[in-house]
């Protein structure tokens, strides 16, 4: 039995892809190569922008032209936003629209040994695993609480044993994901008295202690959860967990982030990142901004540079606003033209750039903790990325690709960290020499 899977979206949607396709090939399906059709086909979609939908109507479509006798599965946002609408897709032949019934999923087509978790992650060096689902924000622009809005934590010990197998299996690194990451452990305190209160930094301790030579990285986070319990946890483990945070966010503009019923204003959130930076040694900080909200005039954009410049980021996500349908902002008054956005992001574009050579060169000299990732193309160096999150290129022999090196950090050139020296990883930390 042959089986083909495409995933749009997030990371968490890269993750329970994974583990319908393990759970699959435990009753016998293997990937299909080449031309070779399907018996199976999965789809996850994503609905985030309005782009999301239609290219996942045109993935499924290429799947039931190139399989026509496969079944063809859909779940995702978009799968639980509009199931009706995937349905009258050629090919469908179910729709999940609930992604807690994933196991029962695996049950209906003879998985009897249901999986807690996964123990691969296809041909990649570092692995994402999902630790919680949900989010119960309401942020005018965000259709996911709408289609994710049950809050779930996965049970520790479901989640430690698979970091287990990963490392195991020769996973270096960890990203540790979720729909609201920083609200792992949320449903399960509800009923508890806070002293005993399960949070993220109780998994990432959990996950610190395990033994192997791997690294535990976090991936979107808000700036309200970026507390002083989280940063003790980092600061305590540095040959575990990357000083890297994803802070998002979307709008250095107060009138902005009310608009967009953000839950802070711009002074809080340089103040959260400001704490991050006093508690590590360089950190860096990444992040998602939209650009060309509706309303945004002038100012509020340059209030957006301004603060992007007052925290250093290494790295922004830029997004020009897309309206999309269900949503509060989709409505808003004073839609901004496509131009203006455009050149908007061109500009914030530039700013990020220039943020990012910084932040790099400020790193000059320090050892970093190299996972070697890839040879470049058409050359002989190899790029990895660093415990800071920055691509380091490097001249390194093959049979170290997936594994660690140190290296130190030299010049920056086309956005990247030239290392000075590298050498096979000796030791786990993560810091100034």
């Amino acid at each position: 039995m042959k089986l083909k899977t495409h995933t749009l979206g997030c990371k968490v949607n890269q993750y329970e892809t994974e583990y319908l396709r393990e759970g699959l090939q435990s009753i016998g399906y293997a990937d299909a190569v080449g031309g070779e059709a399907a018996d199976l086909c999965i789809v996850n979609t994503c609905t985030v922008t309005g782009e999301g939908d239609s290219k996942s109507r045109q993935v499924i479509r290429r799947m039931a032209r190139e399989n026509p006798a496969a079944k063809i599965v859909v779940m995702g946002c978009y799968a639980t936003r509009a199931p009706d609408e995937i349905k009258a897709l050629p090919g469908v032949t179910e729709v999940l629209t609930d992604k807690r019934e994933l196991p029962d999923l695996l049950g209906r087509f003879g998985v009897t040994d249901v999986p807690t978790g996964i123990s691969g992650f296809g041909s990649r060096h570092r692995a994402y695993v999902k630790v919680q689902d949900g989010c119960l924000l309401r942020c005018s622009f965000c259709i996911i609480p709408h289609v994710r809005p049950q809050l779930t934590s996965r049970p520790m010990e479901h989640i430690v044993d698979e970091v287990r197998r990963l490392v195991d299996g020769g996973y270096r690194e960890v990203v540790l994901t979720g729909i609201h990451l920083g609200h792992y452990g949320v449903d399960f305190n509800r009923l508890k008295p806070k002293s005993e209160w399960t949070r993220l930094a109780h998994l990432l301790v959990e996950l610190a202690e395990l033994p192997g030579d791997f690294r535990v990285r976090l991936s979107s986070i808000e700036a309200t959860e970026v507390t002083r319990e989280l940063l003790d946890v980092m600061a305590s483990y540095p040959q575990r967990i990357c000083p890297h945070l994803h802070i998002s966010m979307q709008s250095g503009s107060d009138s902005v982030l009310r608009r967009m019923r953000r839950r802070w204003g711009s002074q809080r959130f340089v103040d959260r990142c400001g704490m991050f930076k006093e508690r590590l040694d360089r950190p860096a900080i990444t992040t998602d901004i939209i650009v060309g909200f509706p309303g945004e005039t002038e100012q509020e954009f340059r209030e957006t540079i301004e603060v992007s410049r007052e925290v250093g980021f290494s790295k922004i996500h830029i997004f020009p606003f897309s309206a999309r349908r269900g949503t509060p902002a989709a409505t808003l008054p004073d839609q901004l033209p496509k131009p203006l956005k455009q050149e908007r992001v061109h500009r914030l574009a530039e700013v990020e750039a220039e943020l990012r050579d910084e932040y790099f060169a400020s790193l000059a000299g320090m050892q970093l903790k190299v996972l070697v990732e890839s040879r470049m193309e058409g050359d002989a160096s190899f790029v990895g990325t660093s415990c800071r999150y920055a691509p380091v290129e490097l001249q390194t022999i093959p049979d170290n690709e997936g594994q660690f090196v140190d290296v130190t950090a030299g010049d920056v050139a086309e956005g990247r960290i030239l290392a000075r020296e590298a050498v096979m990883h000796a030791s786990s930390a993560c810091s100034p020499i």
